[in-house]
């Protein structure tokens, strides 16, 4: 009898240094996703259809490992169907000059999304899990992000009780106002 406890101890303890050898220099990955390594469907992209051009003298010079007419612009097919613009490359358009300068207006910080990514990595490394929760891969992302979630019902409700219409939300049940 002694010695069986002898030997859950002795397991529970290489259980326990096993799992502290994990490799501290790799974020955290709280939603434990896994690639099986099947393709991904989407990312591949078939080119537009070729089009004869009406003058071939008009078509601009070949620019190797350059763009081609036939190529997608994911960003562009997504601001055109969006109903925008694309921005010129020479900076804010003239007509949203307005309000780059109101959001700007208290201060812009110069490395926001350095200092964010540096802070997330910082929480995501606090709130990695508690050690059963690692070995088996539990999906703890939801749980260390909980106080920063919206409760999208409650803020509804606060919305509606302070008269504003919500048409895109779903229309109040029987009894409720």
């Amino acid at each position: 009898m002694r010695s069986a406890r002898m030997v859950l101890a002795v397991a529970g303890a290489v259980v326990l240094a096993l799992s502290a050898c994990g490799r501290s220099d790799r974020a955290p990955e709280l939603m434990n996703i896994r690639s099986d390594g099947t393709p991904d469907e989407f990312a591949i992209l078939p080119p537009k259809a070729l089009e004869m051009p009406t003058d071939l003298a008009a078509l601009p010079e070949p620019t190797p490992g350059g763009a081609n007419l036939t190529d997608h612009n994911p960003q562009a097919d997504a601001v055109a169907a969006l109903g925008g613009n694309l921005r010129p490359a020479g900076g804010v358009p003239s007509a949203d000059g307005a309000l780059v300068a109101s959001a700007g207006r208290f201060g812009v910080t110069g490395g926001i999304r350095d200092t964010l990514a540096a802070e997330d990595l910082d929480w995501r490394r606090d709130n990695n899990g508690r050690l059963l929760e690692r070995l088996f891969n539990v999906n703890v992302y939801y749980a260390a992000y909980a106080d920063m979630s919206l409760d999208q019902q409650a803020e509804l409700w606060r919305w509606r009780k302070a008269g504003a219409r919500t048409p895109s939300a779903p229309p109040p049940q029987d009894g409720e106002k």
